[in-house]
């Protein structure tokens, strides 16, 4: 079985307000990023929160997906979240797909090729790829979770793809949506549906 751990623990500061809550479509922003995870077949799906947990807690009733909270969100760092969302799967997933509570914009056919292809490989990492440039979400083999686990700050989760490069199976994408996130208004702005 695969889980989904959704990233959603950042303070917005360069947006000026909690942007896993603003609207998007008929939903939020994250809610939009549970509901893509959830029609491209992901069973399981845990977000990490933060500072307005209550606030994301409230846009994601009724969706199916769990909350877990990181108490040093104000750190601001992906690794301490992943590591969270990790120790809060239970044994019987074997991999972990990481997405961004930033990135509405992920297609629910990029996450069902990410699937396909660990299913058909069982390559220890999957990560998708637009123009040579690796995107979003991405997804960890339980055999590499415990270095995940070992990493200490200032490590990144780019230095442990990086430190893992041969290991990564790469999937060539035609959209270029596994690069976006939201940090800007003007990003918000210009990427929003009507």
């Amino acid at each position: 079985m695969i889980a989904a751990i959704i990233l959603a623990a950042g303070q917005s500061t360069r947006m000026g307000c909690p942007k896993m809550i603003l609207p998007w479509g008929q939903t939020s922003v994250i809610g939009q990023v549970v509901n893509t995870l959830a029609t491209a077949g992901v069973g399981h799906i845990v977000a990490v929160v933060g500072g307005v947990h209550d606030k994301v807690e409230t846009a994601l009733q009724g969706l199916p997906v769990k909350l877990v909270y990181n108490p040093r969100y104000v750190e601001g760092d992906m690794l301490l979240s992943f590591q969270i969302g990790l120790s809060a799967l239970e044994e019987q997933f074997e991999a972990a797909l990481l997405a961004l509570g930033d990135q509405p914009q992920v297609e629910s056919q990029v996450v069902q090729d990410i699937l396909t292809t660990y299913q058909m490989t069982h390559a220890p990492l999957v990560v998708p790829s637009y123009r040579m440039r690796r995107g979003h979400p991405w997804l960890l083999a339980r055999s590499l979770w415990q270095a995940i686990f070992d990493m200490q700050p200032p490590s990144t989760l780019r230095d442990f793809l990086n430190t893992h490069a041969s290991q990564i199976h790469y999937l060539p994408v035609d959209t270029g949506t596994v690069l976006q996130d939201l940090d800007t208004p003007e990003a918000y702005n210009r990427s929003r549906p009507e």
